[in-house]
């Protein structure tokens, strides 16, 4: 649903599918971090473990580390893929949400699928109207306001089924709205110049 060129929309398609890919890894990796010691005793039972949010939010480091090399190096521009990105994970965390609340009848799962809905009806018409920094910012600032709001009504929120825990909502509610002064500041530098 973007305006780029096809060979373009095609190479992001592919990052977001190698990212996706190396997030899972990251998660194992996360695993086998914190349950070294039963890495070291028995190494494939770690793949018996299942995922906790620990393991989730190694993964989210190492990823954010990992584009944030990327992108020093020239390989990849990060707001392009991060704006692809958000479409793709709002995508899926709806259609995610929707099955666990209509087939498995989970009610915790309603709350987050309409700040999904929200975010994604908010996504859809402001793309291409205001700067892609701002657009990335005020969604990941609304997502983690909303995620806030939704764990004082609700016991507990999850994303993909991983629980989110207050301090990784704060930290990346305070990533995002860094991120939108510093972009507001450079954007306010760039024209008095």
């Amino acid at each position: 649903m973007s305006d780029l060129p096809k060979e373009q929309r095609k190479k992001l398609i592919e990052e977001i599918t190698s990212q996706l890919i190396n997030f899972v890894l990251f998660i194992w990796v996360g695993k086998i971090i914190l349950n070294f010691p039963v890495f070291i005793s028995d190494p494939l039972a770690i793949l018996a473990y299942p995922s906790d949010s620990s393991a989730f939010y190694l993964a989210v480091l190492f990823s954010s580390l990992f584009l944030f090399y990327k992108s020093q190096r020239g390989q990849m521009n990060v707001m392009l893929f991060i704006q692809s990105f958000i479409f793709v994970f709002l995508i899926a965390s709806f259609l995610y949400e929707f099955i666990q609340f209509t087939w498995y009848d989970n009610p915790y799962s309603f709350g987050y699928m309409v700040l999904l809905a929200i975010l994604l009806v908010l996504f859809l018409t402001a793309q291409g109207r205001i700067g892609s920094h701002i657009l990335i910012s005020a969604l990941l600032i609304g997502w983690s306001l909303g995620i806030y709001i939704i764990t004082t009504i609700q016991p507990f929120v999850t994303v993909f089924g991983y629980m989110m825990t207050p301090w990784f909502v704060g930290l990346f509610f305070a990533v995002s709205f860094t991120q939108l002064i510093l972009n507001q500041r450079k954007s306010g530098y760039i024209e008095r110049n």
